[in-house]
């Protein structure tokens, strides 16, 4: 009998989604990621989860209920992941007119009908809030609800989940051959050691990875694909409000201006055609102009490629030819015959529709072994054991506990772990009673827990996706960390 009945080679968002999917219908799983989990585009996406009024534009009018239908199954089983946010979208007669955009979101309103965020409205930049920030030739902007993720980690969540379910999930384990008959040979080379598994099935979830890894390492046909590289800008915050900026480029694209990590901005995106090792993508001093100019054709504030504190770029696979727009909902493919073990390719998409992409997924295997029903739509992510609606009382049940914390550690750590913060913060009575401290906010203990718990192996996986803490954080606490890590290891 093999080992499992399901390997999984990849560990960004769309192998994590169909590891939990999977083990939580009963199979056996086990995920084989060769560096972190989320450490391509899973970590770098524009962290929205939403219908897209560029799929409302171009009349895509199925794909945005079904995703405006999983934002909603997002903000009740990932409240603490999953933030209502309202997007607001100035108007001016250069790109769309008022008109128009109205329209959009009127439809928008009716798409989400059973949603229970606030609908759009119109609002007068001169006398709102949300016009503080932007330059005074915009006189009307129009306002909509949907939500902001943090991708990164929703990526180690749901493996969080898979693996409290049964999955087994090795990071630093590459997969070197695989051999196929009625079941799959996978070797694997795991932190040095070669080791030999056995699967009845293989997912292939490598994202940028999938036609080498296909064509290389599973010898089959690799799939016909083009990739995208995806690219954005975090500089210091641009506004005081909550509100996310929605701009009209004047090439037709939007730009998303957000609130990013406090005291920042994330501006995006930028995408173009990419070539190259997928482990290897930079930012282009091109794309970054493009995203400051688009910013500074709205905000007061202008800002420099030289106010640029971080960017973020991932690649992944779109189906070809390379002109075809990119599909949201990704693509799948089964490969099965007579004495083959079945082979499903899983490439592309967004985080807002991950979900149902990894229950479709699965439920491919359902000729070949008997598992139990669909169940992702209802089962709450780790620590997300609470309405959406009840984030803030959350909080102030944190700062009730533990009172050496200030409001906006509290609220990082619930928006981070949820009702799991507990295990991280225990019987501590004060501050030292959590270990050493790195920079304002990381402890000795949510270092162990994150360790322990999470797969973090190196510095750069704390700070740069299971926190962003290593925007803030000296160079000499990041040495501290690192020392700290080592000895933990």
């Amino acid at each position: 009998m093999a080992d499992y009945d399901l390997a999984i080679i990849g560990g960004g968002l769309n192998g994590v989604s169909i590891a939990r999917d999977a083990a939580g219908r009963g199979l056996r799983v086990i995920l084989l990621e060769q560096g972190d989990l989320g450490t391509g585009a899973s970590s770098a996406s524009p962290r929205l989860i939403h219908g897209d009024l560029a799929d409302l534009e171009r009349r895509h009018f199925l794909r945005v209920r079904s995703a405006l239908a999983e934002r909603d199954i997002w903000l009740r089983i990932a409240p603490h992941l999953v933030r209502p946010m309202r997007f607001a979208i100035p108007a001016h007669s250069d790109e769309r007119t008022a008109w128009q955009l109205r329209s959009w979101l009127l439809l928008y309103d009716r798409l989400a009908s059973r949603s229970g965020l606030p609908p759009s409205a119109t609002v007068d930049v001169t006398h709102h809030p949300v016009g503080n920030a932007l330059k005074r030739p915009f006189g009307t902007a129009f306002e909509y609800s949907d939500c902001v993720v943090d991708d990164s980690r929703l990526v180690i969540l749901t493996a969080v989940d898979a693996a409290a379910r049964g999955a087994v999930i090795r990071t630093g384990a590459r997969c070197t051959r695989g051999e196929r008959g009625r079941e799959w040979r996978l070797v694997t080379i795991d932190r040095g050691y070669r080791q030999v598994i056995t699967a009845r099935a293989v997912a292939n979830a490598t994202g940028a990875w999938t036609p080498s890894v296909a064509e290389t390492v599973l010898r089959t046909s690799p799939p016909k694909v083009a990739a995208v590289q995806i690219s954005q800008i975090v500089v210091r915050r641009l506004f005081d409000s909550d509100n996310i900026y929605v701009f009209q480029n004047s090439d037709g694209r939007l730009i998303f201006a957000s609130p990013y990590e406090r005291d920042f901005t994330l501006i995006g995106t930028a995408s173009h055609a990419f070539k190259g090792d997928p482990a290897i993508v930079a930012m282009a001093a091109s794309d970054v102009a493009y995203l400051c100019d688009a910013a500074n054709r709205y905000f007061r504030e202008q800002i420099e490629t030289v106010d640029v504190v971080r960017t973020l770029s991932g690649a992944n696979m779109v189906p070809s030819p390379a002109g075809r727009r990119r599909q949201r909902d990704g693509t799948m493919t089964l490969d099965h015959g007579r004495g083959k073990a079945p082979l499903i390719t899983v490439f592309g998409g967004d985080v807002t529709t991950s979900r149902l992409r990894a229950e479709r997924a699965v439920s491919k295997l359902t000729p070949f072994y008997p598992m139990s029903a669909r169940w992702t739509a209802t089962a709450p992510l780790p620590g997300g054991d609470f309405a959406w609606d009840r984030f803030d009382n959350e909080v102030d049940e944190v700062r009730e506990r533990w009172r050496f914390l200030g409001e906006e550690e509290a609220k990082r750590l619930v928006a981070a772990y949820g009702s799991k913060v507990k295990e991280i913060l225990g019987d501590a009575r004060e501050r030292s009673d959590l270990g050493p401290a790195f920079g304002a906010e990381l402890t000795g203990a949510e270092v162990r827990y994150l360790m322990q718990k999470e797969w973090a192996r190196f510095p750069d996986d704390i700070l740069w996706r299971r926190t962003k803490l290593g925007l803030t954080m000296p160079p000499a606490d990041r040495d501290a960390l690192a020392t700290f890590m080592a000895a933990a290891m």
